[in-house]
């Protein structure tokens, strides 16, 4: 099955001259996400995986059926504000500004061997930050999984030696 066909590329989204990768496309059809998130786990089993975490949103809708199928737990890492409890968090540079991200204090213990998953692999800042967050609380990172990688956009870089899985490579804007 070729998912690129299936996912939507909008031109200039959210901005002029950006051309948005829309999975919501590759969601909404059955036989199409269960094939992506098929190969997606057969990339990553080789790991050894207590927790997947992903951060919001659409970390959770990659991160949340890949735990499933792996047969591990998912852990959400939020924008400010949105979870209850204790909480720890880590800023990052946007393109116009800066974010936050949160992630319970008690979500992973010392040891814990962490795959960080999203949809999509662009500049690498949000996931970035996601396993900061993992590392301060002694989560040991084993790797980073995608759906989409924007390529021309050198995410991949920035995640250092860490393993990188994506399942679709865009090779230009």
């Amino acid at each position: 099955m070729n998912l690129k066909e299936i996912i939507r590329v909008i031109p200039d989204f959210p901005k002029p001259g950006i051309q948005f990768i829309d999975i919501t496309t590759l969601l909404k059809d059955g036989k199409a996400m269960q094939c992506a998130f098929d190969q997606l786990a057969a990339m990553v089993q080789h790991l050894e995986i207590d927790l997947l975490v992903g951060p919001e949103a659409r970390g959770f809708l990659v991160g949340a059926p890949l735990a499933y199928k792996l047969g591990t737990g998912f852990v959400p890492v939020r924008k400010s504000g949105k979870l209850p409890g204790e909480v720890i968090e880590a800023s990052y540079q946007l393109e116009y500004g800066q974010d936050t991200l949160q992630i319970h204090k008690d979500a992973i213990t010392p040891g814990t061997k962490v795959l960080v998953v999203d949809d999509l692999l662009a500049t690498g800042g949000t996931v970035w930050s996601t396993a900061d967050l993992v590392r301060s609380l002694g989560g040991e990172i084993v790797g980073f999984a995608f759906l989409v990688e924007l390529t021309f956009l050198k995410g991949r870089d920035k995640l250092g030696s860490y393993p990188v899985f994506s399942l679709l490579e865009y090779d230009s804007e």
